[in-house]
């Protein structure tokens, strides 16, 4: 196993590194880590906390994962990050341990984290979510799978971002981003759907493209029909029973009615998401 292991590396003794995991210079493991197979880990990467790392994961020089969280309720324990299979972190992203002893943040699998990534406390990034350069998570965001988010900005903390939406680059995201949706500007606002997301995950084909049909007729009676939000929910209800179309009604009855979420962002000016 040493010989994947740069000379400088400082592996504690501890920590349970797979014999096919390689190590670059310099990089600082710490006592309770553990990384799975055929995982890749660079220069000058430091790896502490309470860290589950899966396999075949690419971590690319300067990576942090797993220090203490930027939260004045920190108690000094030593909590938890998990992650999963097939991701890709690239350069001096930084990814925080939970707040708690309990807690976790949770990165999911096949994500790919581009360079300055920032991951705060508690979050749970799903699978297959493409985040660009810059992007900063503060604590308990949760991004389901699928979706993008575009480089050079914020996201508030306890904002929930769907799948399969698109965030435009140098956003400021402060709620909810509803599935399916392309959202972008300061303030933010939901624009469009993102059809060409929805085309390349398949959901323009699927049923002769009766799923994207009936989620053009609810971003219609959710964004431009003036109606307000519960008659457009009930609204939308008429239209399918397709799975995609209950996620984005579950997702914005929960956004909007449920304790501790902060609304989704809104539509256009004078449209129904300004209620």
């Amino acid at each position: 196993m040493t010989t994947l292991f740069h000379p400088t590396a400082v592996v504690h003794p501890r920590a349970e590194l797979h014999p096919t995991v390689q190590v670059g210079a310099y990089a600082v493991i710490g006592e309770r880590v553990k990384v799975g197979a055929g995982s890749v880990i660079g220069s000058h990467v430091v790896l502490d906390g309470d860290t589950v790392i899966g396999d075949r994961n690419q971590i690319f020089a300067g990576v942090v994962i797993g220090s203490e969280p930027q939260d004045l309720k920190y108690d000094g324990s030593v909590n938890q990050v998990r992650i999963g299979d097939d991701n890709v972190f690239r350069e001096y992203v930084t990814i925080n341990q939970a707040t708690h002893a309990g807690e976790a943040t949770i990165i999911g699998n096949g994500n790919l984290l581009m360079a300055y990534v920032h991951v705060g406390h508690n979050c749970v990034i799903e699978d297959r979510v493409i985040i660009s350069n810059g992007v900063a998570f503060a604590g308990h965001v949760r991004v389901e799978s699928r979706a993008t988010i575009s480089g050079i900005l914020g996201v508030h903390q306890f904002v929930h971002i769907g799948c399969l939406a698109m965030v435009g680059g140098m956003s400021r995201i402060n709620r909810d981003v509803p599935p399916y949706m392309l959202v972008e500007g300061n303030p933010a606002r939901v624009r469009s759907l993102n059809r060409i997301g929805l085309q390349r995950a398949g959901l323009a084909d699927e049923n002769d493209g009766k799923t994207l049909q009936a989620l053009k007729k609810a971003f219609r009676l959710l964004y431009r029909s003036g109606l307000s939000l519960s008659q457009a929910l009930e609204q939308t209800e008429l239209l399918s029973d397709s799975e995609a179309l209950q996620h984005l009604q579950q997702f914005i009855y929960h956004s909007h009615y449920a304790t501790g979420r902060r609304g989704c962002i809104p539509g256009k000016r004078g449209s129904r998401g300004e209620e």
